[in-house]
């Protein structure tokens, strides 16, 4: 396409189109597959075990290379940059933290960015476009609760892990019921409960394992001290150990910018038909890492519809589902006209 493409961290891509004299806008799109099988009878599923596209990223990449050819035939008429960025690794929510940390923000230096997420469920070629809150954060614990075991008809001379977890579950329910203002939207949840092999017998340790999402940096911040602080507390109370860990893994809330929303919707309705692009003022309870690129910069975050049919049965990261390739033209246009038109308006 006439491009001079730059590996980033030896698997990220990047590329640029236009001219150095307006800003610079950055368009994403994700590429990594899930660690699954892929069941969905296409004849182009993954031959690969233990790696399947079943969240749609191939499309992403497929579209924005549509819309890298779109941007560098019209590359002379661009008031400012297009920056391209290919990002690994979204679905351990690592790629795009690394890729900031190795400079896709700079030289030259982002302005705003933009991503587009395909879904399997909403009407194939139906833009959403999300303002305010979007996605939630997500952040994975694990709680190793350390007692001294002994004989269950003996339980003085233990310190027992089992109780410790129970009541330690028990309290963390009071986050959400009496710590989390009216309205406000934070969810920890403990979804995994393991201690003990067999009868009769006191184990000497136990594990906790959950997640905690929520839409906003304080409230996460929030239940992350105190999931700590109540873990820790209790399992001292019963004269046990709490060992904390987080897994790197992990993402903050993001934020769809209100203006950027408001532009791409009036934006969108020049090129394509008015029930076609639908704006969202609510979020959802996934998790993109996108999120980092968004605490830096305006970002604006787009779904657009891959069913195959109405009602169909599966969703994104299920083996069986399957995407409308018929959305990628619309992907694409959308991708590079958007570009366009913001740097236009954004001189």
């Amino acid at each position: 396409m006439g491009y001079t493409p730059k590996l980033i961290n030896g698997c990220g891509v990047t590329a640029t189109a236009g001219n150095p004299k307006g800003k610079t806008l950055l368009l994403r799109a994700d590429m990594d597959a899930l660690p699954m099988e892929e069941d969905s009878g296409m004849e182009f599923a993954s031959q690969v075990p233990g790696a399947a596209h079943c969240c749609g990223h191939d499309l992403h990449t497929a579209m924005l290379l549509g819309a890298a050819k779109l941007l560098k035939e019209e590359e002379a008429s661009l008031e400012g940059t297009v920056k391209l960025m290919f990002q690994p690794a979204e679905e351990n929510m690592q790629g795009a933290r690394a890729m900031i940390q190795a400079g896709i923000l700079k030289n030259p230096d982002v302005d705003a960015a933009m991503a587009i997420h395909v879904n399997s469920i909403a009407v194939c070629g139906r833009l959403l476009v999300f303002s305010g809150p979007t996605c939630a954060s997500s952040d994975l614990f694990k709680i190793t609760i350390k007692g001294h075991g002994g004989h269950g008809a003996r339980p003085e001379e233990t310190v027992d892990p089992l109780n410790v977890m129970a009541h330690i579950h028990t309290a963390l329910q009071a986050l959400q019921a009496r710590e989390l203002r009216a309205g406000e939207t934070g969810v920890l949840t403990v979804e995994c409960m393991k201690g003990g092999s067999t009868y009769n017998v006191i184990p000497d340790e136990a594990v906790m394992m959950g997640t905690i999402r929520t839409y906003n940096k304080e409230i996460r911040q929030m239940l992350i001290t105190r999931m700590q602080d109540i873990a820790s507390g209790i399992a001292e109370v019963f004269r046990a150990e709490a060992i904390i860990e987080f897994s790197d893994n992990y993402t903050i809330p993001l934020i769809s910018d209100k203006d950027m929303a408001a532009f791409a919707t009036d934006t969108l309705k020049k090129i394509l038909p008015q029930d076609q692009i639908l704006p969202m003022h609510k979020s959802f309870p996934g998790s993109e890492d996108f999120a980092f690129i968004a605490d830096k910069v305006p970002t604006l975050f787009i779904v657009l519809g891959a069913a195959v049919q109405k009602g169909v049965e599966y969703g994104q990261h299920h083996p069986k589902v399957r995407f409308n390739e018929e959305c990628l033209p619309t992907g694409a246009a959308a991708y590079a006209y958007l570009a366009s038109e913001w740097l236009k308006n954004n001189k």
